[in-house]
């Protein structure tokens, strides 16, 4: 019965055919979207760079990392009728390179070296340009977004000042461990040791005050713990070594602080630069929730710095501040046209 069964749901199973192909040509019947194209292998001593072989007799070569290295590849390119390259984004060393050739008028793609290793076999220099030519030139390689220069200034800034904010936090938790291996529970006190008060006692405590109700004194009358709890938490032992590590913590931190003060003092000079597209006057009142606090710069208010630049209050959204605002802003800009739709992965340059 089993074997019926069986012989039945083989009859009824329709017959499978082989589409038939026409034969092509050795490209597939893919197109060549980029005929004037060239692919760079970027490297940290050397670029390799491959053109099609109909643009030069010697369509592969190598240069070298240095600038005159670079404004010669650029000649070269040029001198090939190159109007569009594709490289790796590889590291920082693509940088230098990627600013020469958009002067010349030269559309760079910079792509993500995930979309380019399926190379097979052991791959070389040379195979890595050729191949990112060839798929550059069938326009299959996606190019990262890069904003415009003016977006690209003031993320150096931030990311700067966002690198000091940082370390900035780990000076504070190295100063909460030597505390606390000296047994001094300021931080159980007090909610901040970076802040006024915090920063008033420790300046003591290395100048070489010992007495806890001195030092207790210091205490700003708005924090909630008493005198003497702040003075209570004072009391331990000062080992040399570890008042070695705090003095060296409060001055990192101190220095630090310095430096973010200088970078915001960039970014209120770069503001300036940009153009304005709304008055600052018409811009609501901040939410009571999302007020200045933290990290904010210092010397300007920022909020209307983006909104007179913008045009936009970002921090209308909800869950944004201006921290977060300015974040979003510096990385991607003010401009979305050249993001594609949404549900479209992209890269994003460093």
């Amino acid at each position: 019965m089993a074997k019926t069964q069986k012989s039945k749901s083989k009859s009824r199973a329709k017959p499978h055919h082989r589409a038939k192909l026409k034969p092509q040509d050795g490209t597939l019947g893919l197109q060549v979207v980029h005929p004037k194209a060239a692919g760079i292998d970027i490297g940290n001593e050397e670029h390799w760079v491959a053109v099609a072989p109909d643009l030069d007799p010697e369509p592969v070569r190598s240069f070298g990392c240095f600038t005159q290295d670079l404004q010669a590849m650029a000649d070269w390119l040029v001198q090939c009728g190159v109007d569009t390259v594709a490289m790796q984004s590889t590291g920082v060393y693509w940088i230098g390179l990627y600013d020469i050739l958009s002067e010349r008028g030269i559309r760079v793609f910079l792509v993500n070296a995930s979309d380019t290793k399926n190379l097979p076999g052991r791959k070389t220099d040379i195979q890595e340009c050729q191949w990112l030519l060839k798929l550059h030139a069938y326009g299959l390689l996606r190019n990262s977004f890069r904003p415009e220069e003016e977006i690209l200034v003031m993320r150096t800034y931030w990311r700067q000042r966002q690198q000091h904010i940082g370390d900035a936090s780990r000076c504070i938790q190295h100063m909460q461990k030597a505390l606390t291996q000296m047994n001094l529970q300021l931080a159980n006190a007090i909610s901040d040791i970076s802040g006024t008060t915090g920063q008033l006692i420790l300046q003591e405590i290395l100048g070489g005050e010992r007495d806890p109700w001195k030092l207790a004194k210091l205490r700003d009358p708005r924090i909630k713990a008493s005198e003497a709890t702040v003075a209570k938490s004072l009391e331990g032992n000062w080992r040399e070594e570890l008042l070695f590590v705090l003095r060296q913590e409060v001055e990192s931190y101190q220095s630090l602080q310095t430096k973010i003060a200088e970078c915001d003092q960039r970014l209120q000079q770069h503001y300036q630069t940009m153009e304005s597209k709304a008055d600052p006057k018409q811009l609501p009142p901040v939410p009571r929730d999302k007020r200045a606090h933290g990290n904010v710069p210092s010397g300007f208010d920022l909020r209307e710095e983006m909104y007179r630049t913008t045009g936009v209050d970002l921090t209308a959204i909800d869950g944004i501040n201006v921290l977060t605002a300015q974040t979003l802003l510096s990385e991607v800009g003010s401009d979305m046209s050249g993001l594609p739709p949404r549900r479209t992965l992209y890269r994003f340059s460093v």
